[in-house]
């Protein structure tokens, strides 16, 4: 669930040497073993389409795959895979950061959101993906801009393919007063919002364009919590990301979200606005 504002558009399509080495080892081992990827996938705990992922070298791993390979493949298997975890601890950048995001967006119990610059990754109809990727400098290319939309695209699976994952979405109003790429597309958008705040693990909040108690002055957050009660923060700026993990800083980030969803309207009222504001475009 990142913030999806470039240049991470697309990011998880950028897969480095690193990435695609740890792939194929992952795939011989499971191969060695006789196990296919649906086999293979529940007995680590994880989804089949996210092992293809890491195998195809699209995702950033978890950090506890060796662990959880262990006792499927063996102890020999487990020390390959953290050898060969080494050539992406000496890579990590913007892209491996956004990977990592990634991987925990597949692997998260609770996921949380806060945007005040554009509508949230996971709930962009392809509409505003493809004017996002239009209005970015320096320009795209069209085969580019057709590249970052597939890829938002395929990653907004998570909200279908994670049922038992609660998703919280805090959204400000003035990125629906915006336009962007115009009213037909700002129709879209709240055409979507509408109907994926449906689904009974999502919670989209609007935050009223006045307010004057707001919590989110400091900018975007996103918050996703896994196994064992751990929290992992993320943040972006122009052309920078960075993935938070020390406990203090994720607590900081856990409570100023609690606040801005008791400050913002509640699912009902959201739904009040986003059906007033599409009945007046």
């Amino acid at each position: 669930m990142t913030s999806d504002q470039e240049p991470n558009c697309g990011a998880e399509n950028e897969t480095s040497d690193g990435l695609k080495t740890y792939g194929a080892v992952l795939q011989a081992l499971r191969d060695d073993a006789n196990l296919t990827q649906e086999e293979f996938a529940p007995l680590v705990q994880y989804s089949v389409h996210y092992i293809a992922k890491i195998e195809q070298g699209k995702r950033f791993p978890p950090r506890d795959l060796p662990q959880r390979l262990e006792p499927v493949l063996g102890r020999l298997a487990a020390k390959v895979l953290k050898a060969a975890a080494r050539s992406l601890n000496r890579k990590r950048g913007l892209a491996a950061w956004f990977q990592q995001w990634a991987a925990l967006e597949e692997e998260a119990l609770t996921l949380y959101a806060y945007e005040c610059r554009a509508i949230p990754g996971l709930l962009q109809p392809e509409s505003y993906v493809r004017a996002l990727c239009e209005r970015q400098l320096p320009p795209y290319s069209p085969q580019q801009i057709d590249e970052r939309v597939a890829a938002r695209l395929e990653r907004q699976g998570v909200l279908a393919e994670r049922p038992h994952c609660a998703f919280s979405f805090v959204i400000e109003e003035s990125l629906l007063l915006r336009h962007l790429g115009g009213t037909g597309v700002t129709r879209q958008i709240i055409d979507h919002l509408l109907e994926v705040g449906r689904r009974n693990n999502v919670d989209i909040q609007v935050m009223p364009l006045r307010q004057e108690d707001h919590a989110g002055s400091d900018g975007q957050l996103y918050l996703a919590g896994v196994r064992e009660n751990r929290w992992f923060g993320y943040t972006e700026g122009h052309r920078s990301s960075s993935l938070i993990t020390e406990p203090g800083e994720v607590s900081t980030l856990l409570q100023r979200y609690s606040r801005l969803r008791s400050q913002a309207l509640d699912s009902r009222a959201t739904v009040s606005l986003l059906e007033r504001m599409r009945g007046a475009l």
